[in-house]
């Protein structure tokens, strides 16, 4: 497998006596928190056999610096105070050099300022919450991806473009932190954008529902033109398939921002005219990448390895090490190749600009990583049995991220119906 990890630093970073030399260590040790039991497992476990390959790439290059890589993996499932207690084990006494922290945006609210108790880097390697850096001025901790309101917004956008015309629409998302302030985010953002369109049912099931059939009943009933779904895992899967068992899909949009990462899972069961979204640009047919020897060596890598094609969280492990390999060799140059200190490879991080298996990513003043967005409509291809993205649209990531200093709540109420022209796109076509 070729290297995918290419990190290029682009800040200049001005070295302070904290930033000296330090001994050079026989093993970079990192810490790696996910999901490797309970249902959001289904994100977890690719993403740490994607850790793992990519590390192994890394070192069989000779590491970082020099420097192999050691991995421990932290299991989210076993819930937050087992993860807090375990996220400080391994900084206090195994003396990891960073830590990637975490899938649950519940669990990175926590963590950020545990970081900045133990003075350790730590990356926000998949977490969407926007609350982050927004209501909180952390030293110690960078995402290496966007978060839910280029997310969501890249969203309405993509619905605005397809279908103009477009005037009521419902929701169905899980009844928790993240269904509740994405449908926030993007119900704020339609208002402002187009606002004759009309709210005609929102839908909370409580999160973990293995049945539907009241909401889908009433949906069919109200016949909306669009219906949101922020939902991800077993309950964007159940929802999906019951929904196409009930013919709901033949007469309202499902508009469905995580459901990349259900393609495959969902097989026939979602059929095509239906919008994804990929919480970045994260998709196995990147349509940048059809002709990159090492991106599709790495596709078919993982899908021989796991049985299945990496989704976003294999992308944003990517990124994560990739921004960690970028730190490290941008402070490094800046130290004159000697290895540098804690501090500066912290400062390295702010305006570190990488790339994964994607675009580029840039690291603000606040920390916060900006990403471009990839949208699609399904469409069903012959050698596939599960949908595929066609009338795909990249979104540029600077005009869709809230501005620092600023609340996403505050900015999204500044939009007017100008700005759905005025944010810059690229169009692909499956194939193309």
């Amino acid at each position: 497998m070729k290297r995918l990890l290419i990190a290029a630093a682009t800040a200049s970073l001005v070295l302070t006596g904290s930033a000296l030399a330090d001994e050079k260590p026989d093993i970079l040790k990192v810490g790696i928190t996910t999901f490797l039991s309970g249902p959001a497992s289904v994100f977890g476990e690719p993403a740490k056999a994607g850790a793992e390959m990519m590390i192994a790439d890394i070192n069989a290059d000779g590491g970082i610096g020099g420097v192999p890589v050691e991995v421990y993996f932290v299991d989210e499932g076993a819930g937050g105070e087992a993860l807090l207690a375990e996220y400080r084990r391994l900084v206090e006494d195994v003396g990891v050099d960073a830590m990637f922290a975490s899938i649950s945006s519940g669990n990175c609210t926590k963590i950020g300022p545990l970081a900045e108790d133990l003075k350790v880097l730590n990356i926000m390697w998949d977490c969407g919450t926007q609350r982050i850096f927004e209501e909180n001025d952390f030293r110690y901790s960078f995402r290496t991806q966007a978060n839910a309101t280029p997310e969501m917004l890249s969203t309405v956008l993509y619905l605005l473009k397809t279908k103009p015309d477009l005037k009521t629409i419902a929701v169905v998302n899980q009844d928790y932190a993240w269904g509740r302030d994405s449908w926030a985010i993007f119900s704020t953002a339609l208002k402002q954008l187009k606002p004759d369109v009309e709210v005609v049912a929102e839908f909370f099931p409580k999160f973990g529902a293995p049945d539907f059939s009241t909401e889908i009943s009433r949906l069919q009933a109200l016949r909306p033109d669009a219906i949101l779904s922020t939902s991800w895992g077993g309950d964007l899967d159940t929802f999906v398939r019951q929904a196409t068992q009930r013919g709901l899909t033949n007469t309202s949009t499902l508009v469905l921002p995580l459901a990349e990462s259900s393609l495959e899972r969902l097989g026939g069961a979602l059929p095509a005219g239906h919008i994804v979204g990929a919480r970045g640009d994260h998709y196995f047919l990147h349509p940048e990448k059809a002709g990159d020897a090492a991106f599709t060596s790495f596709v078919d890598d993982f899908k021989e390895r796991t049985g299945a094609y990496p989704i976003y969280p294999v992308f944003h492990m990517a990124q994560a090490l990739s921004a960690l390999e970028g730190a490290y060799k941008k402070a490094i140059s800046a130290n004159g190749g000697a290895w540098p200190g804690d501090e500066a490879v912290i400062d390295a991080m702010s305006g570190l600009t990488f790339a994964g298996l994607g675009r580029e990513v840039t690291i603000r003043d606040d920390n916060q990583g900006v990403e471009d967005q990839l949208l699609g409509t399904t469409v069903r291809v012959d050698g596939y049995d599960f949908a595929l993205l066609d009338n795909m649209m990249m979104f540029d990531g600077d005009a869709i991220t809230t501005p620092v200093g600023m609340i996403s709540a505050e900015w999204l109420e500044t939009l007017t119906p100008e700005f759905v022209d005025s944010v810059a796109f690229e169009s692909f076509s499956h194939g193309s």
